[in-house]
């Protein structure tokens, strides 16, 4: 049976607390209560907000009020439990590292006693599960970065980061959706945008997807940024047992 908490946000929301600590146990929990809520949902609720933690949820209270809210959600969510089992889809993000493209490889390879390939490798040897997006649209929150590549971000932020840029900051690494001020440590840059509000799918990913770096020269980052300028470039979806 699922655990949660249910806390106030507001006068329009409610938060369903289902941990205070963040693990990949967590994240599955709260996307399976997030698909709940959206397979049979709730008249009233506008819009469901997964975080690390918790998961936001959003109502009209001209249509329903807090206390048959709570009600109806403890009902849906009752014997709910993470899946196991099931897919993981995977969106390949192609990475230009080093370079004008990763000014900061040389402090992460610094702090981590590596080479440049050693930290590319370390890198893009992980599926990242994309916890939550925030901050800018389509900017992923990643967990399981390798604890070798930790670095600890800029002491000044850059007032402008490029869009596609690949960082990280902490024990986190992403990748910038947008140009905007950043302190993260840039160790490279795709050529692909996480978000376009011109694409259909504005967001190429959705949080409980998986992000999988892959290294790429500067002769084929030009190649796909002339393929995206043309309209005919789309990231590789892989689709795994879980």
């Amino acid at each position: 049976m699922a655990g949660f908490n249910i806390t106030i946000a507001g006068d329009s929301a409610i938060n369903l607390e289902f941990a205070k600590t963040i693990s990949p146990q967590t994240s599955g929990m709260i996307r399976v209560a997030a698909q709940t809520l959206t397979d049979d949902p709730i008249p009233g609720v506008t819009e469901l907000v997964p975080t690390f933690c918790s998961l936001m949820v959003t109502y009209d209270p001209c249509v329903i009020g807090y206390d048959e809210l709570c009600q109806r959600v403890q009902g849906k969510l009752r014997n709910l439990t993470a899946a196991e089992a099931g897919v993981k889809r995977i969106v390949v993000i192609p990475v230009c590292y080093g370079g004008e493209f990763g000014p900061d490889m040389p402090t992460v390879m610094h702090h981590a006693g590596m080479s440049e390939q050693e930290v590319i490798s370390l890198h893009c040897g992980h599926d990242y599960l994309i916890d939550m997006l925030g901050f800018l649209p389509g900017f992923a929150y990643l967990g399981g970065l390798d604890p070798r590549l930790h670095t600890p971000r800029l002491s000044v932020p850059r007032t402008e980061i490029p869009a596609g840029s690949v960082g990280i900051g902490g024990a986190q690494t992403g990748i910038y959706p947008l140009a905007s001020p950043g302190g993260w440590q840039i160790i490279g840059r795709s050529p692909v945008r996480p978000y376009d509000p011109e694409r259909a799918q504005p967001i190429l990913y959705r949080a409980g997807e998986y992000l999988r770096f892959q290294p790429i020269t500067q002769k084929q980052y030009d190649a796909i940024e002339a393929q995206i300028a043309a309209g005919g470039y789309e990231c590789d979806v892989i689709v795994e047992e879980a």
